[in-house]
């Protein structure tokens, strides 16, 4: 276990788990808002991309409650990325990215929960002086979440991701350890 919020847990991902992102990852309800309806996956496509991977990537199940519903990735920024997105200090930068694969727990608190987890997470144990993450615009339930989780806009990111068959605006944003001292 990574850590522990009152009833949710973050856990480091295992094997067994592919079944459950191979059941999220190819729910059309969840893939509109992570990968996009036009990229199901299948539990190889899942094996690939999610496991026996060394790109400092660290993956987690998120449970609450004692069942499995998201999932979680945080990762230091290496300095193509942290140029790509106009840091030029050598401060550690973590990015994050995050889904509840289960419907039913959506709109209930529990995702600000988790990223809120996260950062505190981050900051304590890994020494992070910021996170970063990438929505899409359009995606403004989780924008909402995350500056609900003191995350702010830094810039725009014009046809940043592909979702969907086009390149999507995303926004920068940033969490500043930095901000909570003062």
């Amino acid at each position: 276990m990574l850590f522990q919020n009152d009833k949710l847990v973050v856990r480091t991902l295992t094997l067994e788990d592919h079944l459950f992102l191979a059941k999220w990852l190819s729910d059309p309800v969840v893939l509109e808002f992570y990968e996009g309806r036009d990229n199901p996956f299948s539990e190889e496509k899942v094996l690939k991309k999610f496991y026996n991977r060394n790109d400092g990537t660290y993956r987690c199940i998120v449970e609450y409650e004692r069942i499995s519903i998201g999932y979680i990735q945080f990762y230091p920024l290496d300095d193509e990325d942290k140029k790509d997105y106009g840091y030029f200090d050598t401060n550690p930068i973590y990015g994050m990215d995050q889904f509840i694969g289960e419907p039913y727990y959506w709109n209930q608190g529990i995702g600000q929960l988790l990223v809120q987890s996260m950062v505190q997470f981050l900051i304590k144990e890994k020494q992070a002086e910021k996170i970063v993450m990438d929505p899409q615009t359009w995606n403004e339930r989780a924008i909402r979440c995350y500056e609900k989780s003191g995350f702010k806009k830094v810039k725009l990111l014009p046809k940043h991701e592909l979702h969907e068959g086009e390149y999507r605006d995303c926004w920068l944003i940033e969490f500043n350890s930095n901000d909570m001292l003062s």
